[in-house]
């Protein structure tokens, strides 16, 4: 089965690409829904760059070291 999203496609091609000016970079999240190459391609073909943020690490999330003293 294939992580994506069909809706967020539609934004993608339908609002985002139309916004861009030439020489913008599209910084996205790791995600599934994000990662379809259509969505890649569609940013790509309209001349712009696309770049993926680094996978997070939850070291180095204060807020997530905090669950664990909080659920004691």
């Amino acid at each position: 089965m294939r992580d994506e999203c069909p809706a967020f496609l539609a934004y993608v091609e339908q609002a985002l690409v139309p916004s861009l000016s030439p020489g913008d970079i599209v910084v996205m999240a790791n995600l599934p829904t994000h990662n379809p190459s259509a969505v890649g391609e569609a940013i790509q073909a309209a001349g712009e760059q696309l770049r993926f943020l680094p996978p997070c690490s939850l070291y180095f999330n204060p807020i997530e070291m905090a669950f664990p003293k909080l659920k004691a």
